[in-house]
C-alpha cells in the first residue's frame, strides 16, 4: 500500500492549501475516516483534517466492541440493532485482523430485573435480527453449568445464564486502516490541522475554511464544493465557530473503562454485568492483551478534552467487578490503566443518559455543511454511506449520477481479507528472516497485519519487535510522536504495567533516525509521554 507518513503529511498540507476538493471533511475519527473512504471510492476528490492525532477522541476510548447492542432491545430500538448486526457481519469480512468474534455471558440472579424466560426471548430476537448469521447461536446455561464455565463468577442466588456471540475490535487501528484505505485511493489527509473559521459566500454557503497547522502554526484556507463535520463531541464547538446563531445539538456523556491483566481476571468469555438494579450495563471483556471493565454513562458538560478518570469512576467500576467476581479479590492496585471518553449523543429529550438513543443523526445546516453526530461504532460504514449520500443530495444532478455509490464492504487492506488473514496465520512460521524475533513476535505481527506482516518482516531484518512496530507506525499511520505511538499504535498504555516505558529507548531510536530528531527532541518526547502517564493516571495509587 502507499505510504502514509509524516513526509506525506507535508505534501498533503500543500495540496490542501492549493487544490479545490469535492468534499472537505473535518474530523479524523471513525466517522470521518469512513466518510473519506466512501467518498473517495465513489470518485470524489476528498480532503480530511484532524485537529489532533487520528482517533484521539471518542474513537480510541470506546468499549472496543463490535456489537448489535443487546440492551437496545429494551428500548425497542430494533432498527438500530438490526443495522448493527448486519454491519458486524460486514466488518468480519472487511477487517478480520481487527474485528474478532467473542462469546458473551449474561448471568442472571434471583433479584435480576430480567427473568430467564424474558432474556431467552431477547436472545432469540437478537439472533433473528442477525438473520442467524452468527459465529455461534446463543446458549442457555443452568446455574451449575454457568459456574463450571466461569468459576470466578459470583454463584450466590445465581439462576443461570445466556451465552451469545458478538465481537471485539482494535478501535484506534480500525480508524487508521480505514484512513489508509482512503489514502490508497488518493484522499488528501493530515493530522494536527485545526479548522478555525469559515468564509461564507454571497449565496450564504461556506466557500472555504481557515485552517491552522498546529505543528508549524501556519494558517491557510481550504476550498471545497462541499464540507462535512465529523468532529464527534466537538460538533457544537465547530458549529459555533462556523455560525454565530448555532444551537447546541449534543447531550455528551462520559464513559470510563479500567484495564486489568488476564491473570487477575481469568474470564472464559466476556461478561455482561450490572443488569440487576438499573438499566446500565457494564462489560468485562477479555481480549488478547488485557481485560477491559466498563463503561460508565454520565452526563458531561465540560469541553471534551477535559474528560478524565476520577476516583468516583474507579470506585464504581471496582464495586461492580468485585460483586460479580468476589473470588478474584480485585483491589485498586490490580488496575493496569484506565481511560475516559465522551460520547457525542444527540439530545433527544430522554430522561436519563442511558435512555438517550445511540442512533446517529445527519443533517445539513443553512450554510451547506453536512453534520454527522451520534451513532454506534459498529455502524460506521453505514453512517459514512448515508453522510456522503447527504452531500451528494445537494450537488448537481450530474454529480449525483457520477458519484452514486461504491463498494465499501470490501476489505480495508488487500493483505488482510479473510483468506489472506488465514494464510498469514498459517504461514508465519516460515517468516524467519529476522533472528531477533521469537515465533511469538512473528505470530503477533501476523495477527496484527495479516500478509502485510511478511512485507514488514522482509524490510526489517534487524529491528526488534517494538522497533518494527515503530517504523510501521511512522511510515504507514502518520504517527508523529512517542505518546501517540504508545497510546494508539500499540496497546502499551492500557495493557502493560509500565505502559511501555521499558521499550521507550529502542522505540525512540527509530523515531529519531526516521524523523531526524535531535537528542534534545528525543528527551522532550520521552518527557511528554511520562508526563501524560502521570496526568491521566493520577488516580492510580501505585505501591511498589
Amino acid at each position: 500500500m502507499k505510504s502514509f507518513s509524516f513526509e506525506d503529511r507535508k505534501q498533503n498540507i500543500r495540496d490542501l492549501e492549493t487544490q479545490e476538493f469535492d468534499l472537505f471533511i473535518i474530523g479524523g475519527g471513525i466517522n470521518g475516516a469512513g466518510a473519506a473512504r466512501d467518498a473517495v471510492l465513489r470518485g470524489l476528490k476528498v480532503g480530511l483534517i484532524e485537529a489532533q492525532d487520528f482517533a484521539q477522541g471518542t474513537s480510541s476510548r470506546s468499549s472496543k466492541l463490535i456489537h448489535g447492542g443487546i440492551r437496545y432491545l429494551e428500548n425497542l430500538e430494533f432498527k438500530l440493532v438490526f443495522e448493527a448486526l448486519n454491519e458486524r457481519a460486514h466488518l468480519f469480512e472487511m477487517a478480520p485482523h481487527l474485528v474478532h468474534p467473542l462469546r458473551f455471558m449474561i448471568p442472571l440472579y434471583k433479584d435480576s430485573r430480567v427473568s430467564m424466560n424474558k432474556m431467552g426471548l431477547g436472545m432469540w430476537l437478537y439472533d433473528l435480527l442477525a438473520l442467524f448469521q452468527v459465529p455461534e447461536m446463543h446458549e442457555r446455561l443452568s446455574a451449575g453449568e454457568t459456574a463450571h464455565r466461569m468459576p470466578i463468577l459470583n454463584q450466590k442466588d445465581l439462576c443461570g445464564s445466556f451465552v451469545y456471540s458478538d465481537a471485539y475490535m482494535d478501535d484506534d487501528r480500525l480508524v487508521l486502516e480505514t484512513l489508509r484505505s482512503a489514502n490508497e485511493a488518493n484522499a488528501c489527509i493530515a493530522n494536527f490541522v485545526k479548522a478555525i473559521s469559515a468564509e461564507i459566500g454571497d449565496d450564504g454557503k461556506i466557500q472555504k475554511v481557515l485552517c491552522e497547522d498546529l505543528l508549524t502554526q501556519r494558517k491557510f484556507y481550504v476550498r471545497a464544493k462541499s464540507f462535512m463535520s465529523t468532529t464527534g463531541p466537538w460538533t457544537d464547538q465547530l458549529g459555533q465557530s462556523f455560525d454565530s446563531k448555532w444551537k447546541k445539538v449534543l447531550r455528551p456523556t462520559k464513559g470510563v473503562h479500567l484495564t486489568f491483566s488476564k491473570e487477575r481476571l481469568p474470564m472464559s468469555s466476556a461478561v455482561v454485568m450490572g443488569a440487576e438494579k438499573s438499566d446500565r450495563i457494564v462489560f468485562g471483556i477479555p481480549r488478547h492483551e488485557m481485560v477491559i471493565i466498563g463503561t460508565t454513562d454520565t452526563d458531561f458538560k465540560e469541553s471534551p478534552e477535559n474528560v478524565s478518570v476520577t476516583q468516583a469512576d474507579v470506585d464504581y467500576l471496582l464495586d461492580i467487578t468485585r460483586s460479580y467476581f468476589p473470588q478474584a479479590k480485585i483491589e485498586e492496585k490490580d488496575i493496569l490503566s484506565g481511560y475516559a471518553g465522551v460520547r457525542p449523543l444527540v439530545h433527544d429529550g430522554s430522561a436519563s443518559e442511558g435512555k438517550t438513543s445511540r442512533e446517529h443523526t445527519i443533517w445539513t445546516d443553512q450554510h451547506g455543511v453536512v453534520y454527522v453526530a451520534g451513532g454506534k461504532y459498529t455502524t460506521y460504514r453505514l453512517i459514512a454511506q448515508q453522510a456522503v449520500d447527504e452531500v451528494l443530495h445537494h450537488m448537481p444532478f450530474s454529480d449525483r449520477a457520477q458519484f452514486k455509490s461504491a463498494d465499501t464492504t470490501k476489505p480495508l487492506n488487500p493483505y488482510t481479507g479473510p483468506d489472506e488473514f488465514q494464510l498469514a496465520l498459517n504461514s508465519c512460521d516460515q517468516w524467519t528472516w529476522n533472528k531477533k524475533l521469537s515465533f511469538e513476535n512473528i505470530h503477533l505481527l501476523s495477527e496484527r497485519y495479516g500478509l502485510e506482516a511478511e512485507l514488514i518482516l522482509k524490510k526489517n531484518r534487524t529491528y526488534s519487535y517494538w522497533q518494527i512496530e515503530a517504523l510501521q507506525a511512522i511510515e504507514q499511520t502518520m504517527c508523529l510522536n512517542l505518546t501517540d505511538f504508545f497510546r494508539r499504535r500499540v496497546p502499551a498504555f492500557l495493557s502493560m504495567d509500565d505502559h511501555g516505558i521499558s521499550h521507550i529507548n529502542e522505540v525512540a531510536d527509530v523515531f529519531s533516525e526516521r524523523m531526524g530528531w535531535t537528542d534534545s527532541e528525543v528527551q522532550q518526547q520521552k518527557k511528554k509521554y511520562l508526563d501524560l502517564i502521570q496526568s491521566e493516571l493520577a488516580w492510580k495509587k501505585i505501591k511498589k
